[in-house]
């Protein structure tokens, strides 16, 4: 056997499809075999769900953010090894975010204060630095387009743009049911958008924020899965320094090749 193949689009953060902020009536909950059963459809109740999501988002100044991960890696043979981790995040609307990933294999950094971007291997002792755009939409697209980065659940930042909607690209969509997500009542939807299955469980209550995310990819035909379990510190301060970028003293700067 050898070396496993990545389920990248799984691990790269899935472009969620959710429109800007709008009123609606709460979904009602409905047994979830009824709903599996018209999973071709999409549920304007399970879009209006994402909206809210989203519009709830949009009010954060600051928050902090814990992902414990799973990630499915395929081997050629096509047995799945899961592998975890844990990532981190500080953001700081409209112009600052720290994100660190961290396992046992694999250790990165993606720092934004504004004015430039960093990108820091402190394992292997190694960063990188451009000058970025002035907001955080604008400079996680251009990371992605000119050098390929894919920042981890990048849909957080779209979820919290009030201009990140594609609801048309959904094929399916509907409530699961209620479901509880540690010691938390939240209502659990799914969704289809091209190759991607995703499901997203949502708080219940005035404070609708997104508790767990599974992304299915079915390109493979092993279905490699990652999975994100969410817990949230909504409006801490946070300052100039909490996004600065020091290296170690005998870390190296490199250049990344663009993207044509």
């Amino acid at each position: 056997m050898r070396g496993p193949r990545a389920a990248a689009a799984v691990a790269a953060a899935l472009s969620i499809s959710i429109g800007g902020a709008i009123a609606a009536e709460a979904a009602p909950h409905t047994a979830p075999t009824q709903h599996v059963a018209a999973a071709r459809q999409v549920d304007p109740a399970a879009v209006t769900a994402l909206r809210e999501m989203s519009a709830y988002l949009q009010t954060l100044s600051t928050f902090k953010l814990t992902s414990q991960t799973s990630l499915d890696l395929v081997a050629n043979d096509d047995q799945k090894i899961q592998l975890d981790g844990v990532a981190t995040y500080r953001v700081r609307k409209p112009n600052a975010f720290v994100i660190d990933v961290v396992s046992d294999d694999w250790n990165r950094s993606y720092i934004y204060d504004g004015h430039q971007f960093t990108l820091s291997a402190p394992k292997l002792g190694y960063f990188a630095t451009w000058a970025a755009p002035a907001n955080i939409q604008e400079t996680v697209a251009f990371v992605e387009n000119r050098f390929g980065i894919s920042l981890p659940l990048d849909d957080l930042f779209r979820w919290s743009s009030p201009d990140g909607a594609r609801a048309d690209a959904l094929t399916a969509g509907f409530l699961v049911g209620a479901e509880t997500i540690q010691g938390v009542k939240t209502n659990h939807y799914a969704f289809r958008e091209g190759d991607i299955d995703w499901q997203v469980w949502i708080q219940q209550g005035d404070q609708p924020l997104p508790l767990k995310l599974v992304i299915v990819d079915r390109r493979d035909p092993t279905n490699p899965a990652y999975v994100a379990r969410l817990s949230w510190t909504l409006n801490p301060p946070l300052n100039d320094e909490d996004f600065a970028f020091h290296p170690a003293k005998d870390a190296k700067r490199i250049r990344i090749v663009l993207q044509h």
